[in-house]
C-alpha cells in the first residue's frame, strides 16, 4: 500500500474532507503533451491534472530530509485523528521544495543523493548554527546511505511540479489529505 496527498477542500464539512476537483489542476495537464519535459515529470503531472493527487511514496525520505522532519508528507504530526495537511502546511512543504528546487540550479537537472547532500550543505554551510547542523546531516546522510536514497534519480523539474502542487494547495486554501492507497475516501 502506498501513500497519496489528495487536494481536499478546508475546511472540512461534515465528517468526510471533500476532494478538490480536478479542474482545479487541470493546467498541469498542460506539460504532458511537451517534447522537452522529462516523462516522468509528465507523468506526475498528468496524475495531479486528472486526480488532484500525488503518490507521494517516492519522495517521503527527500522531503523529510529537505525539510529536517520526519513525516512530512505522510501528516505524521497532524494535531488531530485526521491525517491532513492544512493550508498552511502546504505553503510550509511548497517553500521548502521551492528553495531547494531554486538552490539546485547550479548543480544541474538531476537532483541525486549526492547533489542534495551538496545543496543542503551549501544551505546550512552559512547559518548561525552551522556546525551543530552540518552534524545533523551528515548524521542523517549517513543513515540514508545504504537505503533506496542512495538511488535518487528525479529530474529537478519533477521536484518543481510537486512543489507546484502544495503551493497551489496553499494558494487557494486546500488541505492535504494523505490516503493508503486502497485504505477508502477522504
Amino acid at each position: 500500500m502506498g501513500l497519496d496527498n489528495v487536494a481536499v477542500a478546508w475546511p472540512r464539512m461534515g465528517r468526510y474532507y471533500e476532494p478538490v476537483a480536478p479542474a482545479e489542476f487541470a493546467d498541469f495537464g498542460e506539460l504532458t503533451d511537451r517534447t522537452d519535459v522529462a516523462a516522468s515529470t509528465a507523468a506526475l503531472a498528468g496524475h495531479i491534472a486528472k486526480t488532484s493527487t500525488v503518490q507521494v511514496d517516492s519522495y517521503l525520505t527527500l522531503v523529510d530530509l529537505l525539510l529536517g522532519l520526519e513525516g512530512v508528507l505522510s501528516a505524521a504530526d497532524a494535531e488531530d485523528d485526521d491525517p491532513v495537511i492544512d493550508p498552511d502546511g502546504c505553503g510550509w512543504i511548497a517553500d521548502g521544495l521551492e528553495q531547494f528546487v531554486e538552490r539546485h540550479r547550479p548543480h544541474g537537472d538531476l537532483v541525486t543523493f549526492t547533489s542534495v547532500g551538496a545543496v543542503l550543505r551549501e544551505a546550512l554551510g552559512g547559518g548561525p548554527l552551522a556546525d551543530t547542523q552540518l552534524r545533523w546531516l551528515e548524521q542523517r546522510l549517513a543513515a540514508l546511505a545504504d537505503t533506496p536514497a542512495r538511488q535518487w534519480r528525479f529530474p529537478l523539474s519533477e521536484l518543481a511540479v510537486l512543489a507546484r502542487f502544495y503551493r497551489r494547495c496553499a494558494e487557494s486554501g486546500f488541505a492535504v489529505y494523505v490516503n493508503q492507497t486502497g485504505a477508502g475516501q477522504p
